[in-house]
């Protein structure tokens, strides 16, 4: 028994070095690589990103409420495992010796922020370690100084209780951006409210709960709490313009790690198919010899668990050094030390590898333990017994794990649905199309080579389908990364304006904008500002309920005062989607809200600015793009309809960090306009977009090798399944020269037509995921159909080429 289990090993171990084992064990030592990699650093990257999306809410999930919460609410989230810190929002009058300005206060506990930088300076210089706002302190931001003409060491009055002013507020992790609402920011300790008695009965005053912990004590924290109308719970998630950056980020991870894995099973699927074909024959004769059906599963079952064993640790060796390798173009963007990517890769790689096995090496590994003695001298024998219902468990067994790990993921069921449907639709296209060419070619070795591509219409389908779906997912993956790109440069452009001039008096208006011309900045039109309310339409008013409660339900545009403005043409970053531009008495009005208020071309709106009623004609929709921080607004009307209401100006222009010193000139030149100076939240989101840009391209990179990977394995065995054939051809007198047309003008057909059809399908379900996936604007994509055909046939040569020597002479093998 010990020499007999000897000689099975020795022979496993042969048939692995120097038989066509081999190639599968390549082909799985692949996927562990590819899916540890990607499983890895896309661990990596969601933990960078829900790291920089919790850093900018400045804590893992914040409450945001109308009320402050009572003692035992607080101390409820703090049983629950939570840290919690409170902040108290309010506006109120800031008094110097000299001036007064209108502030926006933030008042804050020791412990804020829970995540995320409270950047402090004093002097110019940045306070170290974790200084935290102190009782009997005002920071104010840079350009409060100014307004209130003060310094560091100062006295300034909050209502009813003196501060000294402590120093600057440079940076703070939490991201807010309304242009029309923002005031200059001071932050304070929240023990010093009370004194100031600022906070009274009906202020408009609002309060944030920051927790941090673990995922079951922020579920157990919430849980605690029943949310009021009015109240919400804020994550990276929802975070108001990074929530959508992030939850796309996930969804391209996900559908990439997915599509790898599909690449990569159908990668080991062709190699265990050819490879069981090849030793068929073997098997065969070994039972022609004698060989029990027992002795034959030992023999196979010793060389699959020494070829997992070999895969496996090649595969994680390789992939933890491909994940480092892959980490060196993100080193400087990615934060260090970097969160770790655990335990789960290394079980996650062997575990999906085996998973895919099951039915890629299963099922033509029953047929080859099936092969019948008789097959030995006759080729045509009879087959095997089936096992049709054990092949069946093989593949349930991975589509159901897949099933449980994915089951609500709408979108990437659709995406294995479409990809089902569509390999048959791409094949069965792509046969069409070459029946049709058949008829029209006249040069021998083409006709030849269509000849037989379109003679065995099941083989070739399933090569044309097999191609084209493998081009598709490429072309997909890169072109579902440069649309993601693309949409991330348009919502913050590099020229993007970082600071917002508001409450322009219109005496100054020339005035002001004529300075930014001076300076040469690049500054956006300077618009009107008129503040109003939409109050009905078509003759008649919308009811507002009086009662707080019902009134909550209310759409908000109805339930407060707009921001309207006058063009006399389109701004340049909106877009008509239905309508014309307003003529006389026009309005034009933001697609959202259209939606959402039932608004349509020809309604008649009813407005009201300071208590006095005017009416104007919807004459467009205009699609808006509100993450761009440009000036945007819902309404904008013609000159003639707001020309004699009362108006404030608003121009925005981006400034250099080294031009800080003509923002503080125009604060002392025009002391009533209000200065939104956003370029740190502009720069902090600027590197979170360079951040997952290049993480994007990375792991695109990846995928994009792995369909390569399965490409190259179609084409070779598609390539080795012809030595037969061109061995006949060889001795019924064909010419070398003759063969290699052949070939040439096969391949060459079938990569340019599987590369034609790859463009359609990546088209077709470049419009369903991002209409419906990822809900962005639907483009095609022209230079792709120039370089993707081309491509495919540039593959197929160079592994035609690389092949073709071996091919034709046999011996030199």
């Amino acid at each position: 028994m010990a020499s007999n289990n000897g000689l099975l090993n020795r022979w496993a171990w042969r048939e692995l070095l120097h038989g066509q084992i081999w190639p599968v064990a390549v082909a799985l030592a692949l996927i562990i690589t590819c899916v540890f990699a990607l499983s890895a650093l896309a661990d990596r990257i969601e933990n960078v990103l829900t790291q920089q999306g919790r850093n900018l809410i400045a804590a893992d999930t914040v409450l945001r409420t109308r009320q402050p919460l009572n003692t035992e609410q607080i101390e409820a989230f703090k049983q629950a495992g939570a840290t919690v810190s409170a902040q108290t929002r309010f506006g109120t009058m800031a008094f110097s010796e000299q001036k007064m300005q209108l502030v926006s206060v933030k008042a804050v506990d020791s412990l804020y922020p829970l995540r995320g930088d409270l950047v402090l300076e004093q002097n110019g210089q940045a306070i170290g370690g974790d200084r935290r706002i102190q009782p009997g302190e005002l920071w104010l931001s840079e350009r409060v100084f100014s307004l209130l003409d003060v310094k560091a060491g100062d006295t300034v009055s909050i209502g009813n209780l003196d501060l000294t002013v402590s120093g600057t507020l440079a940076a703070e992790p939490e991201l807010s951006f309304n242009p029309f609402s923002q005031m200059p920011a001071v932050m304070m300790h929240r023990a010093d409210v009370p004194a100031a008695g600022v906070v009274r009965e009906g202020s408009r005053v609002r309060y944030r709960y920051f927790l941090t912990g673990d995922e079951p004590s922020l579920s157990a924290a919430k849980a605690s709490y029943t949310l009021q109308d009015g109240e919400r719970w804020v994550d990276e998630n929802t975070s108001d313009r990074t929530g959508d950056m992030l939850d796309r980020s996930r969804q391209y991870l996900s559908l990439t790690v997915v599509l790898v894995i599909v690449m990569a099973a159908a990668t080991l699927t062709l190699t265990c198919q050819h490879y069981a074909k090849s030793r068929a024959d073997l098997v065969a004769m070994l039972k022609s010899l004698g060989a029990s059906q027992q002795w034959v599963r030992r023999w196979l079952a010793r060389q699959l668990t020494l070829l997992f064993v070999l895969a496996t640790a090649v595969g994680l060796a390789a992939g933890y050094t491909l994940e480092v390798l892959l980490r060196l173009p993100l080193t400087d963007v990615l934060p260090s030390p970097l969160p770790s990517y655990g335990w789960v890769p290394w079980v996650l790689a062997p575990g999906v590898a085996l998973l895919v096995a099951l039915p890629a090496l299963g099922v033509p590994l029953l047929k080859l333990l099936d092969a019948p003695a008789l097959a030995a001298v006759q080729s045509q024998a009879a087959r095997g017994r089936q096992r049709r219902g054990t092949a069946a468990i093989l593949i349930a067994i991975p589509v159901g794990a897949l099933a449980l790990w994915a089951f609500d993921n709408t979108l990437l069921w659709t995406v294995l649905g479409a990809m089902a449907v569509m390999i048959v639709l791409l094949a069965l296209a792509g046969l069409g199309l070459l029946r049709l060419v058949k008829s029209r070619v006249r040069a021998p070795s083409v006709k030849l080579a269509l000849s037989r591509i379109t003679r065995n219409k099941l083989a070739s389908s399933v090569q044309l389908g097999a191609l084209a779906i493998s081009f598709m997912l490429l072309a997909i993956i890169w072109l579902l990364r440069t649309d993601l790109l693309a949409d991330w440069g348009r919502m913050l452009p590099p020229d993007a304006p970082n600071v917002f001039a508001l409450n322009i008096a219109p005496s100054e208006q020339q005035g002001y904008v004529g300075k930014l011309d001076d300076a040469s900045l690049m500054r956006s039109d300077a618009y009107p500002i008129v503040r109003g309310r939409l109050v009905g339409k078509n003759g008649e008013r919308y009811q507002i309920p009086t009662d707080e409660v019902e009134r909550d339900e209310v759409d908000e545009a109805l339930r407060r005062e707009l921001n309207f403005t006058w063009r006399d043409s389109l701004p340049s970053h909106n877009e008509v989607i239905a309508g014309d531009w307003p003529t006389e008495n026009g309005v034009s009005v933001e697609a959202d809200i259209a939606e959402r208020l039932g608004i349509e071309i020809g309604d008649n709106l009813i407005f009201s600015v300071t208590g006095q009623d005017f009416t104007a004609t919807v004459n467009s929709i205009r699609e808006v793009e509100w993450r761009n921080m440009r000036p945007n607004f819902y309404f904008i009307f013609d000159r003639e309809t707001l020309a004699d209401k009362p108006a404030n100006w608003l121009v925005s222009f981006r400034l250099d960090e080294s031009q800080t010193p003509l923002l503080n000139r125009l604060a002392r030149e025009y002391p009533t306009v209000t200065l939104l100076d956003l370029r740190t939240m502009s720069s902090r989101i600027q590197s979170i977009l360079r951040q997952i840009g290049l993480s994007l391209s990375v792991l695109a990179g990846l995928a994009v090798i792995s369909g390569l990977l399965l490409l190259l394995t179609l084409l070779r065995i598609s390539l080795s399944e012809r030595q037969q054939e061109i061995n006949l051809y060889r001795t019924l007198g064909a010419s070398r020269t003759r063969i290699q047309r052949t070939l040439w003008s096969e391949y060459g057909v079938m990569a340019f037509v599987s590369g034609l059809m790859a463009v359609l399908g990546a088209e077709a379900a470049m419009v369903g995921l991002l209409k419906w996936g990822f809900e962005m604007e639907v483009r095609l994509h022209p230079e792709l159909w120039a370089v993707l055909p081309v491509l495919a046939v540039a593959l197929v040569f160079v592994t035609v080429a690389s092949m073709l020597r071996k091919l034709i002479d046999p011996q030199r093998r």
